[in-house]
């Protein structure tokens, strides 16, 4: 790929968000489907894909206490506003949060499982008011708009455009070296605009020590029972920082963070440990700007065969990027950055994702964790052998071989992970 596709496609999935990326994709379709309906919808209809409904069942709203879907699908269709995209729910206010419990208990929303579409992320929407209908359907990205009709709205068509692009897909495929090789080599004043991730997300870890949000796991880890377990040290601060942030973000505090494919724990994961480790090596401003390049490309690379919603955890996929970004940080070249994706694939692959929840927090805390330990083994020149396991003398058939693995290998289990995360019994539901 050439350097201005490259730059396109990281603009086009380093995204801001507010909240986590799935009930907000539910909310910008509301907001599609109520624009085109043109009024106050008097019944809502949403089908989802299996990984959407997994994804969003139990996270936090920003803004309103609240968590899961029904919450999100009324404020994206009382105040959501299509142009904010993934910020779409921004404007919430107290009397937003109030109108939206009131439209809620006149049992106004019905939500469930769609039959029509193989995409693994898909949202379908329809509006209704009197006789006015509509319509808006999602799919493939948090934020294509493949379908939309109503009174209001000009019908648009583009489903025949993913199939398409699949095919196209792989012609544009990259490559593990191509990816080090630009993040390395690209002009530097194409590269600035990454540092956007370093503000937002360094913003959201730092609101997490203001308030409890979640588990707490990141202010836990700074403060002196942490601090006493796990000292006070690089290795330290780089879990506590990315945990802070995973925990304000999924408990719903109204913040942004710089997403990464469509996850906001992704970008966050990506972003923050090679942040911090940057910092406290006392890397260069362009030191830190390439090796965050190099941890986000990485990450959409790899999500590029794995699909944006899989049974693996995507803080398997961030946590790599980060890794190979803190490798060259300490002085890594392209081999050492190869070896630190065949340490983290020997170690991570396999770790299930069980939907967007506050404990996302402990997930991301173990593969930033595997992350540093990755990095320090390959610029040692140590890396998991072709004899083990998935890994190959090839980097990028390793890599094939784990998005093999989460999205085809691990149907059944994402299968039956939806199925005991809707059947359980608890004080919850």
């Amino acid at each position: 790929m050439e350097n201005d596709h490259i730059i396109a496609l990281i603009k086009r999935e380093v995204v801001p968000a507010v909240g986590c990326t799935e009930p907000a994709a539910v909310a910008l379709c509301t907001a599609y489907a109520t624009e085109a309906l043109g009024v106050r919808p008097e019944r809502i209809d949403v089908r989802l894909s299996a990984n959407m409904l997994k994804n969003a069942m139990g996270v936090g709203i920003p803004g309103t206490g609240m968590s899961g879907l029904p919450i999100a699908v009324a404020l994206g269709a009382l105040i959501g506003r299509s142009e904010y995209q993934l910020e779409v729910l921004k404007n919430v206010c107290q009397e937003a949060v109030a109108d939206a419990k009131a439209f809620l208990a006149e049992n106004r929303i019905a939500i469930g499982l769609t039959k029509d579409s193989e995409e693994t992320l898909y949202i379908e929407v329809r509006c209704g008011a009197g006789d006015r209908n509509s319509r808006a359907v999602i799919a493939r990205d948090h934020t294509r708009l493949v379908y939309l009709e109503g009174p209001c709205a000009k019908t648009l068509d583009r489903r025949a455009e993913l199939g398409k692009e699949q095919e196209e897909a792989a012609e544009n495929d990259l490559t593990l070296r191509r990816v080090y090789e630009f993040a390395t080599t690209a002009p530097l004043e194409d590269l600035e605009f990454i540092n956007e991730s370093r503000r937002l997300n360094e913003a959201a870890a730092e609101e997490a020590l203001k308030g409890n949000y979640g588990h707490e796991l990141g202010k836990t880890l700074s403060r002196p029972l942490g601090k006493g377990i796990m000292g006070d040290s690089i290795f330290s601060h780089i879990i506590s920082a990315t945990s802070c942030a995973c925990d304000a973000r999924m408990a719903g505090a109204k913040i942004p963070v710089m997403s990464n494919s469509g996850s906001g724990n992704q970008g966050i994961a990506a972003t923050l440990p090679v942040v911090v480790f940057a910092r406290e090596n006392h890397n260069t401003e362009e030191e830190l700007t390439r090796a965050l390049i190099l941890s986000h490309l990485t990450a959409i690379y790899i999500k590029q065969s794995l699909g944006k919603l899989s049974c693996l955890c995507g803080c398997v996929v961030a946590s790599t990027g980060s890794s190979c970004g803190m490798t060259w940080l300490m002085g890594g070249g392209y081999e050492q950055v190869a070896y630190s994706v065949k340490n983290m694939i020997a170690n991570l692959a396999g770790m299930v994702c069980d939907g967007a929840k506050p404990s996302c927090a402990l997930k991301v805390s173990s593969g930033v964790s595997t992350a540093v330990l990755s990095a320090m083994l390959a610029v040692q020149n140590h890396s998991v052998s072709s004899y083990e396991g998935l890994i190959e003398d090839d980097v990028d058939r390793c890599i094939r071989n784990l998005t093999r693995l989460g999205s085809v290998g691990m149907q059944e289990t994402d299968k039956m992970v939806l199925d005991i995360m809707t059947h359980k019994k608890n004080s919850a539901q």
